[in-house]
């Protein structure tokens, strides 16, 4: 009985869970994820060594807040859109083009990561602080699993292995950080307020 109460993912828990009711609501989350998304992607916070957007904080936290089904059917509509040249992606680019570029690697682990964070979310990860750092270091690893390969063919050759891992990962791993930690805290926070709602 505990451990039923204890899954599920949190936009399952708030608003209608059937019926039309659930489909408007999955509908409206799909809509403001992905415009979370588009915001989130052009937000530069200026940090040592480089800037970082705020892109990988809101991957991870709808997937933690959606659940695998809902958080992976964002990312995939965000990506569609960006593909069709809807400038949804950081700065200006969009299309199959800007999606075949540097990006486009860590584009894909957007999308398996977000599913993937909301299937541990489904099965309590997100209730506790503990639980959503591993979630999340977990995600963010596949995150750079999809993207660092995708790096490498571009630029091994060229660039080699030194600067593919800086400009690939090293670099952003301080912002990769603090965004971590403030998802860890946002999510097992919500949880705590919807429990109060109840």
């Amino acid at each position: 009985m505990t451990i039923a109460m204890n899954r599920g993912a949190l936009a399952e828990v708030v608003g209608p869970s059937e019926g039309l009711g659930l489909r408007a609501k999955q509908v409206a989350l799909v809509v403001a994820g992905i415009a979370l998304l588009t915001v989130a992607a052009n937000i530069r916070v200026p940090m040592w060594p480089v800037p970082v957007t705020m892109q990988t904080f809101a991957v991870l936290t709808l997937g933690a807040a959606y659940g695998a089904r809902l958080g992976l059917a964002t990312l995939l509509g965000y990506l569609a859109l960006g593909a069709l040249g809807v400038t949804v992606f950081t700065g200006e680019g969009a299309g199959l083009a800007y999606m075949a570029g540097p990006t486009g690697g860590y584009l894909v682990g957007f999308a398996v990561a977000a599913g993937l964070v909301g299937w541990l979310a489904e099965r309590g990860w997100s209730r506790s602080v503990g639980g959503m750092v591993a979630a999340l270091l977990i995600g963010n690893a596949v995150v750079y699993a999809f993207g660092m390969p995708w790096m490498a063919y571009l630029f091994l050759a060229d660039k080699g292995a030194a600067w593919v891992m800086q400009w690939g990962m090293t670099n952003f791993l301080l912002g990769d950080a603090l965004k971590l930690v403030l998802a860890a805290l946002l999510l097992p926070a919500a949880w705590k307020l919807v429990g109060k709602a109840r």
